[in-house]
């Protein structure tokens, strides 16, 4: 059935769990904050001391629950799992909060994922005499693996887990097992790393870079038993299997902020570097090189179909408008969620694109799915290695961003980019319209990194503007043509950081509606470079001037007669015009942050949201 629900998604939390001759609850801590991002609304560990098993949870940030531990973040122990949440069954509280446990006490669960059939087997292991505490889906999991407990905890995981519909990764240790760690997979990721004296799990490398750099992605279905310094991964039928080993380029210290006051400033002011990443070995010397991409004949396409959510979302715009502009080829894009219950059109000859930062977005992943079954090549770019949308593409492209802790995507927003424009410029010479203009835009593109960090230097200039702009209530941002996608990047920017209410809107539509919202209390935020729509959007901003919104505009660097019409101007390099988007980026997104911070907000974890979306 096309349609029928596929509930292998997950929402996000985040799970570490270590083993070893002895670590301190405060190692495990420590390593549960590098997962913080990933949900906050509480937390928890569990631990083994002398045979019993000691469990300590609070509701809010990881910093509340080492307050409830107090001096017991000095203790040493021989193992631990530990949980930051991001509440999808139950309120956040104490009682919620990860991790849970069965009716004996002696074995404790974390859990990142949807249980869908919780209720029936909570019902059933009621009418068996178990008693639960909690509102939580994960507790079945618990009292499940208590259920089928018979000394061997890796044979009870095994047994708990072929139950379950839905999506998890899961780490269980048991008071009697005090030298092993069991985890499970389906859905969500969880990885182990392998050092030596040392067992690790977390739901991505981040925890585990401080030990090692070797780790092991376990694949949906996959049960793992962990012991200090050795792993031992088997398939749902109890059968051992071999995982491959993965080794992680990136330094403990690219996840630390660095000096910086939050992460999201942090990871703007890298973008420079993250260009110089994105499109190291793609282009050299205006020749575009994607050895990644080399099974992939563009001439021969028929249709690109791009799927993608939020920020990724208005990066495929950025391609469509790319690729029709430069070439005969169709370029559909749609969010994934919407795509998904869609019965499209496809064949061998359509490609399907996915972009997903994480590589995880539960829509997207569906969405390549569908298309996979319908007989389309699947491309992906991500920024995770390993992760479950790379996994499941016939090719994938490789951000190669480092780490993203701010929640809001910002440097890797400008690798898609980087990477859609030059994909771009390979369909073109593919497909045979290439010329000196796309010469230029290459050189264009080879410049970017010292471009940015002009644009970037300009920071307080724009911390300036917002001092003047955190106040309001409203904003409205325009755009056209390449613009268009820009304005929606900025508004949802602004929206999920700083909770003023923003509109993202082609500027030909304001007089279809929009514009009645508009006047001195409603500014707009107008994406206005000297490209061939300038005259146009030029007509829009005037519109918007007569009335009386304040008018706030990025503009093309040497433009005079723009200060005329903008209260503010923020400009930015001249570039082919098709590129605008780039250059763009690093404004929309310190105006933003600057605006948040001001108005005292932590724009590295906005209310409701967590990085990556993986549940419907």
């Amino acid at each position: 059935m096309l349609f029928a629900h596929n509930w292998e998604v997950a929402v996000l939390c985040g799970i570490v769990g270590m083993i070893a001759d002895s670590v301190k609850t405060q190692d495990v801590v420590e390593a549960l904050k590098k997962l913080e991002y990933r949900g906050y609304d509480s937390s928890g560990i569990a631990f083994v001391e002398n045979g019993r098993l000691r469990v300590f949870k609070s509701v809010g940030k990881i910093e509340r629950l080492e307050k409830t531990l107090g001096d017991e973040l000095r203790k040493e122990i021989k193992v631990g799992i530990a949980h930051t949440r991001w509440a999808t069954h139950g309120a956040p509280n104490d009682i919620n909060a990860h991790p849970h446990t069965d009716c004996t006490g002696n074995i404790a669960v974390v859990h990142n994922g949807i249980i869908e059939n919780f209720r029936e087997l909570r019902s059933y292991l009621i009418s068996l005499g178990h008693k639960f505490k909690s509102e939580t889906d994960t507790e079945v999991i618990a009292h499940l693996i208590e259920e089928m407990y018979d000394g061997d905890l890796l044979q009870a995981v095994l047994k708990a887990v072929s139950k379950l519909d839905g999506a998890y990764a899961i780490g269980v240790v048991h008071s009697e097992h005090p030298d092993e760690i069991v985890a499970a997979r389906k859905g969500s990721p969880l990885v182990i790393g392998i050092a030596k004296g040392i067992g690790i799990i977390a739901s991505d490398v981040t925890p585990l870079l401080k030990y090692t750099k070797e780790v092991i992605f376990l694949e949906d279905g996959d049960v793992a038993l962990i012991k200090k310094g050795r792993v031992k991964v088997f398939d749902s039928s109890g059968k051992e299997i071999e995982r491959k080993v993965h080794t992680i380029d990136w330094d403990e210290s690219a996840a630390e902020k660095g000096g910086y006051k939050h992460f999201m400033i942090k990871e703007i002011m890298e973008e420079p570097q993250t260009l110089v990443n994105a499109m190291m070995g793609r282009i050299k010397a205006g020749d575009i090189l994607f050895p990644e991409l080399a099974s992939i004949d563009f001439s021969k396409a028929r249709r690109i179909n791009v799927v993608a959510c939020g920020t990724s979302y208005h990066a495929a715009l950025f391609f469509k408008y790319f690729v029709e502009f430069h070439t005969d080829l169709d370029v559909l894009v749609e969010v994934s969620s919407e795509f998904r219950y869609r019965k499209p059109h496809i064949d061998k000859d359509t490609i399907t694109l996915a972009i997903s930062q994480s590589g995880e977005t539960a829509d997207t992943l569906e969405s390549i799915r569908l298309a996979k079954r319908l007989g389309s090549r699947i491309i992906s770019i991500t920024n995770v290695v390993g992760s479950t949308i790379t996994r499941e593409s016939d090719l994938s492209i490789m951000m190669n961003s480092g780490p993203e802790i701010g929640v809001a995507a910002t440097k890797t927003y400008v690798a898609q980019l980087a990477i859609l424009a030059l994909m771009g410029l390979k369909i073109v010479k593919d497909r045979g319209f290439w010329s000196e203009r796309h010469s230029k835009i290459a050189d264009t593109m080879l410049r970017l990194p010292e471009l940015f960090s002009t644009i970037l230097s300009e920071k307080d200039h724009i911390l300036e503007i917002a001092k003047k702009y955190e106040s309001y209530s409203h904003f409205m941002y325009i755009g056209r043509g390449y613009g268009y996608p820009t304005a929606l990047e900025g508004a949802l920017k602004l929206k999920e950081i700083s909770y003023i209410h923003a509109e993202g809107y082609p500027a030909g539509e304001l007089k279809h509606g929009p514009i009645a919202l508009l006047d001195e209390k409603f500014p707009v935020f107008a994406i206005l470079p000297s490209d061939s729509l300038y005259q146009k959007m030029k007509s829009n901003v005037m519109e918007c001037k007569a009335r009386n919104a304040k008018i706030v505009a990025v503009a093309t660097s040497g433009n005079v007669e723009i200060k005329e019409l903008a209260d503010e101007i923020i400009y930015v390099p001249r570039v082919p015009e098709d590129i605008y988007p780039l250059v763009m980026a690093p404004v929309i997104q310190l105006f933003a942050y600057y605006v948040a911070d001001l108005k005292g907000l932590d724009p590295d974890k906005p209310r409701n949201l967590a990085k990556s979306v993986t549940v419907e």
